[in-house]
């Protein structure tokens, strides 16, 4: 893979999908159906998904393809492949709160090795660059000309004092339970893949994720994440959390800065 070339493809076909994507979150309505495992799924995912899908699938035609919008897609058994989830965040858009991301990764022997996580109502976009070091773009974005590109780095955390990040939408009791175990300085709830990418700058220390996941959702800010230095693990064992799993679902997991002293289950 020359990643160099898939770097650009995705950054490019993120910032398309954002613009169709914000073209009907700013619309008075848009429809919004449900799917068979009780998810919604609204005109802005499809219309999304359909722009990448065609544009990876053009520039990379022997790379398999997941994504969550195709479920045939979902049956492959593959460990090196490209995944999307075209809006992440779908809660989000559909409450008009603008934590919602676009996700491309690429994934090479079950690790998110190149990814970009693109929030376009927040105007914030993070990928790791070709050498698979992370960056934010300053906006305004151009699709042709990258702008001004800031390297990431996580935090040297204070375990005394921890930065938190939590889901706005799937918070729970045990994820408070088990944040509960760290000495916490403050608090902060995040929408979609922002949270990796808010552990990937040194807003947070720690983000633990105590509920259900697919690969889709979590492979680009992942990459992300250790392109700046940082690490996601299971929660049950703190092995390195691995993709192409059967099915792309997710275990729980822990994404933080490697200077947190991780507490057991």
């Amino acid at each position: 893979m020359n990643h160099e070339r898939l770097v650009g493809v995705m950054r490019q076909l993120a910032l398309e999908a954002g613009d169709r994507i914000m073209d009907i979150y700013n619309a008075d309505d848009f429809d919004v159906k449900v799917k068979s495992d009780d998810s919604p799924v609204t005109e802005a995912d499809e219309a999304a998904d359909a722009l990448i899908s065609a544009g990876l699938r053009a520039a990379f035609p022997d790379m398999p393809l997941v994504t969550e919008e195709q479920a045939e897609s979902h049956g492959q058994s593959v460990d090196t492949f490209l995944i999307v989830d075209p809006l992440d965040g779908t809660k989000e858009f559909i409450n008009r709160r603008g934590d919602f991301t676009v996700n491309i990764a690429y994934v090479e022997n079950g690790v998110p090795v190149r990814g970009v996580v693109y929030a376009p109502a927040r105007e914030r976009m993070f990928f790791t660059q070709a050498d698979g070091a992370s960056v934010e773009e300053e906006g305004p974005f151009d699709r042709e000309v990258v702008g001004a590109l800031n390297p990431i780095r996580v935090s040297e955390p204070d375990n005394a004092a921890l930065m938190v990040v939590a889901s706005k939408s799937h918070r729970d009791q045990a994820t408070d339970d088990y944040i509960g175990k760290y000495g916490v300085k403050d608090m902060t709830s995040a929408g979609s893949s922002l949270k990796f990418c808010l552990v990937a700058t040194g807003e947070a220390d720690l983000y633990p994720r105590l509920g259900r996941t697919m690969e889709w959702d979590t492979a680009a800010g992942q990459a992300v994440l250790h392109g700046a230095g940082g690490q996601v693990v299971r929660f049950d064992d703190h092995t390195p959390l691995r993709y192409g799993k059967d099915g792309f679902a997710n275990p729980f997991f822990i994404a933080f800065a490697p200077g947190v002293n991780l507490k057991g289950a």
